[in-house]
């Protein structure tokens, strides 16, 4: 049995924004899957403690209204949800999390905004793995394929059921799912095993973002900067 086939942890955040760095968590979820089938499920709703914006609410739909009523304070949200996704790395369990770099750099500034232990803390100084990111995977082997490259995009080309697309736990069970029909469909990714296959997606990505970087500056902006760490970027206090 590869990987695929192990128990999965999906994992994904609904924001105020598309800043990693000054976005504000709205709503979580970490939902268990072996096998594409769920078996697990937890769900935050968040009070950010600031306004959501509208072209977010319309994203994701929850409303400011909702966020004041029903969210939890942000910094227990962060902190739990943290806890939640330490306690599988630390069992060895891959945490899968469509456009990682995004959700976990998120949640790290969350936790730093609210004086709460990073993930490495938790984790004995260790970094977050494994971590599986079905976008950077895609990416790497079927780099010439045309089209778009979000969560609906892709799941649409392996055959993937998106329930509904910027709902925290139909994404998050949505991106397992997903990592699983792209090592079937790949089996040199279903053969490396969870913690190669996180240090390959860090040359992987690192590839793409230089790539990507020259392709910018080739276009005209001299001075584009494509970050390639994954799948945590760094952080300064001014970030946040």
């Amino acid at each position: 049995m590869g990987w695929h086939q192990e128990l999965l942890v999906g994992f994904d955040l609904e924001t105020t924004g598309t800043d990693p760095r000054e976005a504000r968590i709205v709503t979580g979820a970490v939902i268990e899957v072996r096998a594409g089938e769920q078996l697990g499920h937890r769900e935050w709703l968040a009070d950010p403690g600031v306004e959501i914006p509208a072209d977010a609410v319309a994203v994701h739909g929850i409303s400011n209204e909702r966020a004041a009523a029903e969210g939890r304070p942000a910094d227990r949200v962060a902190d739990a949800i943290a806890e939640a996704l330490v306690s599988y790395w630390r069992a060895g369990v891959p945490v899968v999390a469509y456009n990682a770099a995004f959700d976990l750099t998120l949640l790290s500034a969350e936790l730093r905004r609210h004086g709460l232990p990073s993930l490495a803390d938790r984790l004995g100084g260790l970094a977050p793995a494994p971590v599986i990111d079905p976008y950077t995977i895609d990416r790497w082997v079927d780099r010439y394929r045309r089209g778009k490259r979000n969560l609906e995009a892709v799941c649409a080309e392996y055959g993937t059921v998106l329930d509904a697309a910027h709902d925290a736990s139909a994404d998050a069970l949505a991106a397992a799912r997903l990592a699983a029909a792209i090592a079937v469909r790949h089996p040199k990714i279903a053969a490396l095993g969870p913690a190669e296959l996180h240090r390959r997606q860090i040359e992987w990505y690192a590839a793409w973002a230089a790539d990507f970087q020259d392709f910018l500056r080739r276009k005209g902006d001299a001075t584009a900067v494509v970050d390639g760490m994954w799948p945590l970027r760094e952080l300064t206090a001014e970030a946040v």
